[in-house]
Order: C-alpha cells, then structure tokens, then sequence
C-alpha cells in the first residue's frame, strides 16, 4: 500500500470521527449509506479489478440480513454469533452460484447474477411462515458491547443511539477499504488486473483465473453479507423491497460514477449517489430512470469515473500551469 492510499486512509478515518459533529440531524439518513459502501468496495474488487458484472449483491445482501434477523430473533442468539454465520452462509451460496456462472461472460453473467437475485427476493417475498412475506419482519436485536450478564457499555440501536451506529457501520466499512487496499496491492490483486485486461492472456501466463474468479466473487458476497447483518441490526425492520433488483443496479452505478478502477472510487461514488438519492426522494417512483441517466452521463463523459476524472484534471490543469510559467520566464529572459 503507497503512501498516498495511507494519507487516505487517514483522511478517511478523521472525517468518519468528525462526520457526527458536521451532520447533525441528518447523521441517521448516512448510517444506510455505510452499508452501501462495504457493498460498493466489495463489487468494486469484483467488476473493477476482476472484470466481472454482477448485478445480484443484493441477493447476498438479503442472505446476511435476514439470517442474522431471524436467528437472532427465533433462536436467541447473539449478533456477535449470527454475523459470522451469516458471512459463512452467504459465500458458501456465492460459491455454488457463482461456479457455474463465471462460466459465463458480459452481459450473459450481468443476467445470470440478475436473474438470481430476483430468484432470492421473490422467496422472501413468498415464504411468509418465514420471512412474513411482503409484510417483512422485525430486524435482528442490537448488537451490545459489554461483560456476560452486566449491563451493555454501548448498545448499537439506531432509536437510542445513532451516532454509536454511525461509527460501528462506517468503521467496518473503512476496515473493508483497508482490506481491499492490502489486496490489491498484493499478488492477488496483480492477478486480477491482468484477468480485467484479457482473460486468454492471463490463462497464458499461468493465471489461475477460474479460481480467483471465483474467489473474488465470495468475497465480495461477504462484503455483502456483512453490510446486510449491520443493517439487520441497526435497523427495527427489514422487508423484501429493500433488497430488490434497483438495490443491484445502484450498486453498480455507484461503483461506475465513482470510477471501477480503485475502490476509492466505490466510497466517493456511494457518497454521491446516496447524497443524490436524498436530494431527490421526491422522484422515488423513478430511481432507475435516475440511474440509468447518471449512468449515461458518465460513461459518455467520464468514462473512468469521477475519483480518477478528476485526478486526470488536475494533471491536465497542473501541465498548463506549469508550462505557462516556464513559457513566461522564456519570455523574460
């Protein structure tokens, strides 16, 4: 990891402290959105780096969100029980989902992964002994910290306690940036650039590129999965709609606007979009006409994405600088 991922890093982790002192009483409407940038981080490994659509993290998402409901609130069990659980579950269905699947390519896999995502909210939405159905159920109990049979030290519960919640979600959202930074960085994050770059030449080169599919795609089904069990958690209630197909597709434009090619560009682009979405809750009947216009807007003028855009512009601005000034002083001498 370079210094100027670190000097991030740092940024990051000052404006996660001070954000409740600047926000104020909006802080509740960016505790979803810490969710959404784990998620965001994770695809960004999947589609940015290993060159993979998936438009059905929303299915993973549902995984880690009603299995940490429902056993916390049917069986007893704590949280801090069910998360991991649920992070295992969610990759043993992206591992069988995603072996046949990755098999496949563009936009046949974009309509595989859709089509399965539809295939896990349509079960939530018909198994009403189970999930009550369209009526949804009450989320999972709030995570504590605390000793065994004393009182909690700090309860994670959005109704009593949001700025506690704020920090749970982002801080494990800033160690999932810490962990795909240290990942890509790494042997395996080479592997997935030159799978990203072309497939048939990494299969020359030796890259084992079925198993690191695959492996990224778990991953980022995890990433998913703990963003579902903190929202399960944090929030009173969970219902179908909330892990529907247009859950997906924001993903994806998130990652896109922020620029696919650093997972930096997942949390800006989860920023902007989630800041875009509040602005605009007026026009919530028509979410995916939205996306699909900002999607449009950026592929057609900004390709790269709006992180390395602008890091393109300041160069560019920087080089006219620069030559201005060596020009002058040609002038003058």
């Amino acid at each position: 990891m370079g210094r100027s991922n670190l000097i991030g890093l740092c940024l990051f982790a000052l404006c996660i402290a001070l954000a409740p002192v600047a926000l104020g009483n909006t802080l509740y409407q960016f505790i979803p959105l810490g969710a959404l940038a784990l998620m965001a981080i994770g695809l960004s490994l999947l589609m940015g780096y290993a060159g993979q659509i998936s438009l059905g993290q929303s299915a993973f998402y549902a995984v880690g969100a009603y299995t940490s409901a429902l056993c916390s609130a049917k069986l007893g069990w704590s949280p801090w029980v069910t998360i991991p659980l649920s992070a295992v579950l969610a990759a043993g269905v992206a591992l069988l989902v995603g072996m046949p699947s990755l098999r496949l390519r563009g936009h046949y896999l974009a309509m595989a992964t859709l089509a399965f995502g539809e295939i896990v909210r349509i079960v939530l939405d018909g198994w009403i002994t189970l999930t009550g159905g369209s009526s949804g159920i009450r989320g999972g109990a709030p995570l504590t910290v605390g000793w065994p049979g004393s009182q909690p030290l700090v309860v994670f519960n959005t109704l009593t306690n949001e700025r506690a919640v704020f920090y749970l979600v982002w801080t494990v959202a800033f160690l999932g940036l810490v962990l795909a930074l240290n990942l890509i960085h790494s042997r395996v994050g080479r592997a997935l650039r030159a799978i990203h770059d072309g497939e048939e030449a990494a299969v020359v080169l030796g890259v084992p590129t079925a198993r690191y599919k695959i492996q990224i795609f778990v991953l980022s089904a995890v990433y998913a999965s703990l963003a579902g069990s903190l929202y399960a958690h944090s929030f009173s209630y969970l219902t179908p709609d909330e892990f529907g197909s247009a859950k997906s597709i924001l993903l994806v434009v998130m990652v896109v606007v922020g620029g696919m090619r650093t997972v930096w560009g997942a949390v800006v682009g989860t920023l902007l979009m989630g800041s875009l979405t509040e602005w605009l809750s007026w026009m919530e009947n028509y979410w995916l006409v939205v996306y699909g216009v900002v999607l449009l807007v950026i592929t057609m003028f900004v390709p790269q994405g709006i992180l390395l855009g602008a890091g393109d512009f300041s160069r560019w601005l920087y080089r006219k600088i620069v030559r201005k000034k060596q020009s002058g002083e040609i002038k003058a001498s």
